[in-house]
């Protein structure tokens, strides 16, 4: 006899429902899953088997073989557990094969018959809907975050004799010590990120209006300055002047935040803008993301829809520096491994902290700088030159002086300014597809920029001043301070301004 039933398996945030079919047949006992299923998933097995004596539900005293189809599709991880078990009680007539093949199974068991919830739920019950699937039966924990997706009628359970029961097994008893135990690290609330004012910062007007055009146009920023100037008080705050993600946005990011363990389903789909700022001693697996079998998503991919901030950037590697030039391109991120690739969304706003040198001291006049100029250029070419260029915005954050300005506008109010110049700048590229002006490409740029605009850029460019990529990188600048203007297009003092935003770095 055979029995079926789905689950789904993710390469990346991408779903695939996979048939798992099961065979039971004469011969000595065994249990056997084909499929190319990995460590990990053959070690159901010895999972399913426990959960089931748990549950006291009879497990056939014959040759099972599993099948997960398709064959040539890799799988890993244990959220076929459910499925596995099901399907195998199927074929055994433990339970109403008809009622176990209607539904889509994802779940990992524990050896006392739990379901624990497990990561990637969003993306998975996504591509269930997709496929046509009408239920998905998920663990408990993962119930709230199921329900976000649309069209989905989603059962959750805490146990494997809780669906026994329901399709008809008659030996099994639910045990209730282990429901009530049945709450694991992806059922808890992550913490909430503090929002931050830019009432809070005081002075450091240059720095404050980088801010505001980094917003406004969804532009990379450079901040070079002594310690204590206040550029981790700036980038901290950046989110807070941003717009809620739109749709297609919120879904990935929270996709994205669900495979990595970090979502919490209680406020529904990520709306804000997310903060991600890893340490400068974390490896490029860890910004990126890596793995063996199948990569995870890193930093780049968490801050997706929002800002991914690298304080002392010349402190991390080399190797991760130059990792982020082509995310920074592409908005995507393709991580090859052994079984396969795996590609995340990384389109994010990249704001990098750095002092002008190894003390930190060499601002204004440097006088009280200690380091040799051999070694204030050795530090800051750690930011290489191609990784500079894709910044549009590099600035230096002067030291705090006594008497400096105590007011400061709060983030409502700029928020305000950056959502307006978004709606003009959408009405502008809506018809070519992007959102913001830093998506926008350098042959659209140079065919509608008015030629006196063009000129300094042109003349930077003859003597490599800029590149060519620089000079496109200032007239999105340009268009954005256009749109903060309330302009139609940029005069020949925004694109000035833009080229002062670009090259007002200390070295």
């Amino acid at each position: 006899m055979i029995g079926r039933t789905r689950s789904v398996v993710l390469t990346g945030v991408t779903g695939h429902v996979i048939e798992v079919e099961a065979h039971v047949a004469s011969g000595l006992p065994a249990f056997t899953i084909v499929g190319l299923p990995d460590a990990g998933l053959s070690e159901a097995r010895d999972r399913v088997r426990a959960a089931c004596s748990s549950s006291h539900i009879s497990w056939p005293a014959r040759r099972v073989t599993v099948n997960l189809t398709p064959a040539s599709l890799p799988k890993s991880g244990a959220g076929t557990d459910l499925a596995v078990a099901i399907a195998a009680l199927a074929a055994a007539g433990e339970i109403d094969p008809a009622r176990a093949a209607a539904c889509v199974h994802v779940g990992e068991l524990g050896l006392d018959g739990r379901v624990r919830a497990v990561r990637g739920i969003l993306p998975s019950v996504a591509a269930a809907v997709k496929d046509g699937a009408r239920t998905v039966v998920v663990p408990q924990g993962n119930v709230a975050e199921a329900r976000l997706v649309p069209g989905a009628t989603v059962v959750g359970v805490r146990s494997l004799a809780e669906v026994a029961l329901r399709y008809g097994c008659r030996t099994a008893v639910e045990d209730p010590v282990a429901a009530r135990m049945s709450v694991d690290v992806a059922e808890r609330p992550a913490q909430r990120a503090t929002t931050r004012d830019m009432s809070d910062v005081r002075g450091q007007p240059e720095a404050r209006q980088a801010l505001e055009v980094a917003a406004a146009g969804g532009h990379h920023l450079l901040m070079v300055g002594p310690p204590g100037a206040g550029k981790t008080m700036l980038a901290t705050r950046l989110p807070g002047l941003l717009p809620d993600l739109c749709d297609a946005d919120a879904v990935d990011a929270t996709a994205v935040h669900s495979l990595a363990g970090t979502f919490d389903p209680g406020g529904g789909l990520m709306r804000r803008p997310p903060f991600e700022a890893p340490h400068h001693s974390a490896s490029a697996a860890a910004i990126v993301g890596g793995g063996s079998a199948w990569a995870r998503p890193g930093a780049i991919s968490r801050a997706h829809g929002g800002v991914l901030f690298l304080d002392e950037a010349p402190e991390f590697g080399s190797r991760v520096l130059q990792t982020l030039r082509q995310p920074l391109e592409h908005g995507e991120v393709v991580l090859h491994r052994a079984l396969g690739a795996s590609c995340y969304p990384a389109r994010f706003q990249l704001v990098l902290a750095a002092n002008p040198c190894p003390c930190g001291k060499f601002a204004g006049s440097g006088e009280h700088c200690d380091c040799a100029p051999i070694s204030r250029r050795r530090y800051f070419s750690r930011l290489s030159g191609p990784l500079l260029d894709r910044i549009d915005l590099q600035v230096e954050v002067r030291p705090v002086r006594r008497g400096f300005d105590e007011s400061g506008e709060d983030s409502a109010s700029i928020a305000t300014r950056v959502a307006a110049a978004r709606t003009h700048a959408a009405e502008r590229l809506n018809e070519h597809g992007w959102v913001t002006n830093s998506q926008v490409t350098g042959t659209w740029l140079r065919a509608h920029t008015p030629r006196g605009a063009v000129a300094d850029v042109l003349r930077a460019l003859d003597t490599g001043v800029i590149t060519a990529r620089g000079a496109d990188r200032v007239l999105r600048v340009g268009w954005t301070l256009a749109d903060l203007a309330g302009d139609d297009s940029p005069s020949v003092d925004h694109v000035a301004a833009a080229m002062a935003l670009r090259t007002r770095v200390a070295s």
